[in-house]
């Protein structure tokens, strides 16, 4: 059974700003929990355009997990998509939207997945990690990207 997750956040910031943040793989080690001990393997420079392959370890409950997957659409600074060739889903499609709105950028994401083990494995473990992550994502975003000081708009970053 395949699952969907939504989200939406918006961030006080440029999205000249906001995408170049996410044009730069390593930044996802930032944004992902640290329960997950998440570790970028490609070398870098890593060249973000369609093919690019992205190699991870992960540990899932304990367990390490090797993760790849492949930009299979990138088209700055709108949007991108990233597809898991190998990891711990038997189907990870991530789609990133960032739209200018209200002098900041809304960034959409709309995940497809399908968890290894079925719709128990999903209910008792995936649902809620998966959720988990993604607060984790927009915490840590909200930080990132904080409103611009009124007094000095370069301050903070």
């Amino acid at each position: 059974m395949e699952y969907t997750l939504q989200t939406e956040l918006w961030l006080p910031r440029p999205r000249s700003e906001v995408f170049p943040f996410f044009a730069e793989a390593r930044n996802l080690e930032a944004l992902t929990p640290p329960w997950l001990q998440f570790e970028v393997l490609t070398p870098s420079p890593i060249a973000m355009r369609p093919g690019t392959l992205i190699d991870y370890r992960i540990r899932v409950h304990g367990f390490p997990i090797r993760w790849r997957t492949e930009i299979t659409e990138w088209r700055p600074p709108h949007r991108f998509v990233d597809v898991q060739l190998r990891g711990p889903y038997t189907l990870w499609h991530h789609t990133h939207r960032f739209e200018e709105k209200d002098g900041g950028t809304l960034c959409h994401d709309l995940v497809r997945y399908r968890p290894r083990g079925g719709a128990l494995v999903y209910w008792l473990f995936v649902r809620r990690d998966v959720q988990r992550i993604f607060e984790f994502r927009s915490r840590k975003l909200v930080e990132l990207f904080p409103p611009r000081s009124p007094s000095n708009p370069t301050v903070p970053d």
